[in-house]
C-alpha cells in the first residue's frame, strides 16, 4: 500500500483544478431548478427564460469540470481503483446528459417544457448533483485524492 495520496493530473501550481470549478456546475443547475419552481408557482415566463440560461452555462462549466476531473480519473490508476470515483463519474454523465436533454426540451419554448417534463429534470439532477457530490468527497476526505502529502 502506497504511503502518498493520489495526485490529480490537472492542477495550478499544486491545486488541483476539477474542484475549482465545479461549483459552478452545480450552482447554475441547482438555480435552474429553483428557476423552475418559481416559474411552477408564478407563471412568470422569466424563470422558465432564466432556466433554461442556467442549464446552457451549466452545461458550459461542466463540460469544463469534466475535463479537469476526467484527467485526474485517466492520469491516476490509484484514483481509477477508487470505487466513489467511478460513482462520481458516472452520476455526474448521467446528470449533464439529463440536462442536455432538459435544455434541448426547452429550445422552441422555455415555459412550455417546465412543467412536468423540465421541472422533473431538474429535480432529478439536483438529487443526483448530491449523491455526486458525497461521492467526490469521499475521494478527499476517506481517499486523499488531490491531498498534498506531508
Amino acid at each position: 500500500m502506497s504511503l502518498e495520496n493520489p495526485k490529480t493530473t490537472a492542477k495550478i501550481a499544486g491545486h488541483p483544478i476539477h474542484p475549482m470549478l465545479i461549483p459552478f456546475p452545480i450552482a447554475f443547475f441547482v438555480g435552474a431548478f429553483a428557476a423552475d419552481v418559481a416559474y411552477w408557482q408564478t407563471g412568470n415566463a422569466f424563470f422558465a427564460s432564466g432556466a433554461a440560461w442556467l442549464i446552457g452555462a451549466g452545461l458550459v462549466m461542466a463540460a469544463l469540470a469534466a475535463l479537469a476531473g476526467l484527467a485526474d480519473f485517466l492520469g491516476s490508476r490509484a484514483i481509477r481503483a477508487l470505487r466513489p470515483a467511478w460513482l462520481h463519474l458516472v452520476g455526474n454523465v448521467t446528470a449533464v446528459l439529463l440536462e442536455l436533454w432538459n435544455l434541448i426540451l426547452r429550445l422552441g419554448d422555455p415555459a412550455a417544457a417546465v412543467v412536468p417534463m423540465g421541472l422533473g429534470l431538474s429535480l432529478v439532477v439536483t438529487l443526483l448533483l448530491l449523491f455526486n457530490g458525497w461521492m467526490g468527497w469521499e475521494m478527499v476526505y476517506r481517499g486523499r485524492v488531490g491531498v498534498a502529502d506531508r
